[in-house]
């Protein structure tokens, strides 16, 4: 008869024992594989989502907060700013940053974040728009497509926000004119995906209720900035900043599109909640702006790619504590394992010495005993895998209300042939020494005694 036949015979001869050993493996397989799955996931988010930007400029709080916030829109904002200290960022012509967005946020519909920009938004993401136009008016939005499939949004819609992320009918701008959807964004693999984006002066609109400051009763008059310092940088002075070299009416303000950036700078009392920056290039002067805006502004700016990294450093502890957990399993899984094997040996030295009166070879029974230790390796292994998978798609759902990304179970990594390998190598060890004690069955006592 073939080892390996014989071999998962013997393993089911006394299911009981077998079936304890396979759900340790998957215990220990199925942590670690879940742990590998999610971490893939939610880096690969992440860094998708850097988007290049390499400065967040806001209001002062924590530096992790106000890029999670505005970057990936998992948690509240730190707080608004005044547009006319953020103007000289929006500058298309400041001599150290190459692209630069507004963010005005507060906003939500049924818990997708509602976020007022303009027109350049859609260019600083790579974002299409799959189906519709872009917005023309305010109250007008363009809707991600996760928003659209999981609302069942579609082009004339119209509905009403709330403040905050919370679902809350309380909360319900129910008082204003309600947004129309007129557009739907094509699948980026973004946090865009998630969004409901329209132009900043709607969200101002929304919360002014018509009050003095809005585009339609601000009476624009414009300060002379000279000498006037936005950002507490000489880098800044002196330069000339958009909007500040003609007097613009009300009605050249109206005739501006919805989405542009002249109308939004031409609100200086109001306020956003930060901007995202890119530089021209890494000198000496766009690596330090990060250090003067914070010790010479009340506003704060955060580095992306540090503040993630810090974020990966704390989930890291936690990481690790699992990936302990895992191995403290998979080793006392390996300790049943030989323990399964060696005490069968016991039970089985008759059949053992038969197999040699028979013609069977020293080795042949070691290699039996191999066998037996790496089937129940690799059917641990394997239902620990599924487990772990199973597992991220059920949570997927909570995981994206907490991230704000779509998370599947139906998605591999590579580490998990690793898994699959160190399994089998862990049933090998596992089965060396009752597989010693097998091969070296004296035929003569056993069959004697």
């Amino acid at each position: 008869m073939n080892g390996r036949v014989l071999a998962w015979k013997n393993l089911w001869f006394r299911p009981m024992p077998t079936i304890l050993s396979i759900l340790l493996f998957a215990l220990g397989i199925g942590l670690a594989a879940f742990l590998l799955v999610f971490n893939k996931q939610v880096q690969e988010k992440f860094d998708a989502n850097l988007a290049g930007v390499d400065l967040v400029v806001g209001a002062k709080g924590s530096p992790l907060q106000l890029v999670l916030c505005n970057m990936y829109h998992i948690d509240a904002p730190t707080g608004n700013i005044p547009l006319k200290s953020a103007k000289a960022f929006l500058n298309p012509r400041h001599p150290l940053i190459k692209e630069s967005v507004p963010l005005s946020l507060g906003d939500s519909y049924k818990g997708f974040r509602i976020v007022g920009t303009t027109d350049q938004f859609l260019d600083f993401y790579g974002l299409e728009i799959g189906e519709g136009r872009s917005w023309e008016k305010d109250f007008e939005v363009l809707v991600g497509p996760d928003v659209a499939r999981q609302l069942g949004l579609a082009i004339g819609d119209r509905f009403h926000s709330s403040h905050g992320l919370a679902d809350d009918d309380m909360n319900a701008h129910d008082d204003v004119e309600p947004f129309t959807v007129v557009g739907i964004l094509k699948n980026s693999g973004t946090v865009a995906d998630q969004l409901i984006l329209c132009p900043a002066p709607t969200v101002w609109k929304v919360h002014d209720h018509g009050a003095a400051g809005s585009d339609e009763d601000n009476d624009h008059d414009h300060e002379d900035h000279e000498g006037h310092d936005h950002d507490g940088q000489e880098d800044h002075q002196g330069h000339d900043h958009s909007g500040d070299d003609e007097d613009i009416t009300d009605d050249d303000v109206e005739q501006l599109p919805a989405g542009s950036v002249q109308r939004l700078l031409n609100n200086e009392s109001q306020e956003i909640t930060s901007v995202l920056i890119r530089f021209k290039g890494r000198s000496f002067q766009a690596l330090n702006m990060q250090r003067n805006i914070n010790e010479n502004t009340d506003l704060q700016a955060a580095t992306p790619a540090i503040e993630i990294n810090r974020l990966y450093s704390l989930m890291g502890v936690g990481a690790d504590m699992l990936r302990m957990i895992a191995i403290a399993i998979l080793v006392v899984s390996a300790l049943s394992v030989f323990l399964l094997l060696f005490h069968s040996l016991r039970t089985r030295k008759y059949e053992l010495a038969l197999m040699r009166v028979m013609g069977g070879r020293p080795l042949n029974l070691f290699s039996l005993i191999i066998w037996e230790g790496v089937l129940i390796s690799v059917m641990g292994c394997l239902m620990g895998i599924l487990l772990a998978h199973g597992a991220m798609e059920i949570l997927s759902g909570d995981l994206q209300e907490s991230y704000r990304y779509p998370f599947t179970g139906f998605i591999w990594d590579q580490s998990e042939y690793l898994l699959i390998v160190g399994a089998i190598i862990i049933g090998v060890i596992a089965a060396i020494i009752p597989g010693w004690r097998a091969q070296r069955t004296d035929i003569s006592k056993t069959m004697a005694g």
